[in-house]
């Protein structure tokens, strides 16, 4: 390692001036000052604050949507022209400055990441849209960061470990946390559960689990439901204090088959808050789009029939992937056995049928090359995407691994002209695991309908809540099916990623495709937005001006950093420290 590399890592010296991207508002044209970052000075800092550096940060799509939306982002929630949002969540950095009274606990020098998802009195702050993110030089961090509602939100990195692979834990998290969901397999606890009745209902309903002394509901909402059967449970809530809520279905319309609104037309009365569970007893389309809004965060709609749903269930995508809402479903008498007969799934089947829909971007990237380094994988891979365009560097570098661990590992272009007829061949009786990583609601709709018995769909890719995609829910009812997602990641998902990246269980270096200097941020956003390449972009905000360059460019424009990847593709160590002592002023 040079000098200038020893010198940086000690953070001996302080730059003259902090560089950064602020986002005035929506678009492109809001980011920067005539297309380019700003320049303004290195930010004080008081007794309880720490002066950060930002030494790498990788771009997300997440950032595209804060660029298009603007301050209609969900998480943005201040007039941008007064105070822009500085984006960059995937970062790494190190402690260039401590207030008085931080000295005990923190040193010049330290490295740290950032779990981006900050929560301060239930507030969702996040790194890099409330608070300033990584696409700036410097930053300082306070009591939002240090003691969160989850406590603090650094996590240490090892002094070897090297900047992009600890930028992009961030990113590999959340494919962690996809694969480590848990769901109930009951009734919530303490929760408050909404029974409704349907013409179809029948009298002899009962719950042989989470209806007793030891696990109830506190509330219970009653609607139409058999009066035997409502009879036993209010006998049971009285025996257990639970208290019983009759709620009104009123002027309920139907038009065209489809539910219609009126002002106010949807009686709750009393209106309840949010439901932890919702049990349909019936095939009643209409009435589960209706109460489906009602539904709290975690929550469960189980339906219970014994006849098969008359048509397509209309299913808001954005509360699954976002709230982690589930749908269950089944037939007979106990409703608990509905909920525990087939819990959810969120590991990949060991020796089964794993199918990545969208799999050529750079979280595709990812959950290949997480696939691939299980200890008991699938015995089948397939990934497709929309073109071939980025889906062959996936074969490329992923196709001797498939091998040497005895992966049938399949890779499906949807412009081929065999496409349907490859696909249906590759599915047989079906996938035990679907992970959709394209934005698609025609991709989650035609995907589910290749889910073996007990399939598991997961979906990553965050469509907004809202997003209506049209469902055979019966799938669900006589399947088993269970379709999942899941947004952003914990604290223990972090740690738990850095663990394997510093233990060299697993290498995000794999993952990167581009880097480039601060000023090269808005050339790589549009490439992200374009899909331009098939891994991430690794931004470097302290390094002179370099141009968003691809690895394999690396030859002509740094042979000597190109000569240090792996295999002349693979981002490693090596590589960065060369680059760095190259690059850094």
């Amino acid at each position: 390692m040079g000098d200038k590399l020893n010198t940086y890592r000690r953070a001996a010296e302080l730059g003259r001036e902090n560089r950064l991207w602020p986002l005035y508002g929506a678009g492109f044209d809001n980011l920067g000052q005539d297309g380019q970052p700003i320049t303004v000075d290195i930010p004080t800092y008081g007794p309880d604050e720490l002066l950060v550096r930002h030494d790498a940060c990788g771009i997300c799509f997440s950032d595209i949507k804060v660029i298009n939306a603007g301050e209609e982002h969900p998480r943005i929630f201040r007039d941008m022209k007064k105070e822009p949002v500085v984006l960059g969540h995937e970062v790494t950095l190190t402690v260039v400055g401590v207030g008085e009274n931080l000295r005990e606990r923190y040193k010049v020098g330290q490295r740290f990441i950032v779990q981006a998802e900050i929560y301060v009195n239930g507030v969702n702050l996040a790194y890099g849209y409330m608070l300033q993110g990584g696409m700036s030089q410097y930053s300082v961090i306070d009591d939002r960061v240090l003691k969160g509602d989850d406590g603090n939100y650094l996590l240490p990195v090892q002094p070897e470990t090297g900047y992009a692979e600890s930028a992009l834990a961030e990113p590999w998290a959340c494919v962690i946390a996809t694969y480590n969901q848990t769901y109930r397999t009951g009734l919530k606890p303490g929760g408050f559960t909404w029974l409704i009745g349907t013409p179809d209902s029948r009298d002899d309903y009962f719950f042989s689990a989470g209806m007793d002394d030891q696990n109830h509901p506190a509330r219970l909402g009653l609607t139409d439901v058999p009066e035997a059967f409502a009879a036993r449970l209010r006998e049971q809530a009285a025996r257990w204090q639970i208290e019983v809520v009759e709620i009104r279905l009123d002027r309920l319309k139907l038009e065209d088959d489809r539910l219609r609104h009126e002002p106010g037309g949807l009686f709750l009365d009393p209106l309840p808050p949010a439901f932890d569970d919702i049990i349909v007893l019936g095939s009643d389309p209409n009435l589960i789009e209706a109460v489906a809004p009602h539904l709290a965060h975690f929550g469960i709609i189980a339906i219970v029939t014994d006849t098969p749903l008359p048509r397509p269930v209309q299913v808001d995508i954005g509360q699954v992937h976002y709230h982690r809402s589930l749908y269950i479903g089944g037939s007979g008498s106990d409703i608990a056995g509905v909920y525990s007969r087939q819990p959810v799934r969120s590991e990949l089947k060991a020796g089964g049928k794993t199918w990545l829909v969208g799999a050529g971007g750079p979280m595709g990237h990812m959950h290949v090359q997480r696939t691939l380094q299980m200890d008991n994988p699938p015995a089948t891979l397939l990934c497709t995407a929309l073109t071939w365009h980025r889906l062959g560097t996936i074969e490329s570098e992923f196709g001797a691994r498939a091998v040497a661990k005895n992966i049938d590992f399949i890779c499906l272009s949807a412009d081929a002209e065999d496409y349907q007829e490859r696909l249906a061949e590759v599915a047989g009786e079906g996938f035990d695991d679907i992970i959709v990583l394209a934005p698609s609601v025609v991709a989650v709709a035609d995907a589910s309908n290749y889910l073996a018995q007990g399939g598991m769909m997961n979906v990553f890719a965050g469509l907004k809540r809202g997003t209506m995609v049209t469902l055979d829910l019966n799938l669900v009812c006589q399947r088993d099916i269970r379709i999942i997602g899941h947004s952003g990641s914990t604290i223990a998902d972090l740690r738990l990623m850095l663990d394997q990246v510093e233990s060299g269980r697993l290498s995000p270096n794999h993952t990167v495709a581009a880097v480039g200097s601060l000023e090269a941020a808005r050339a790589g956003y549009y490439a992200v937005r374009d899909a331009t390449f098939p891994g991430k972009i690794v931004i470097f905000p302290h390094i002179k001006e370099f141009p968003l360059t691809p690895l394999a460019e690396l030859k002509d424009k740094l042979p000597t950093v190109y000569a240090k990847l792996k295999e002349g593709r693979e981002w490693t160590l090596e590589a960065e420290q060369e680059f760095l002592e190259l690059m850094l002023p």
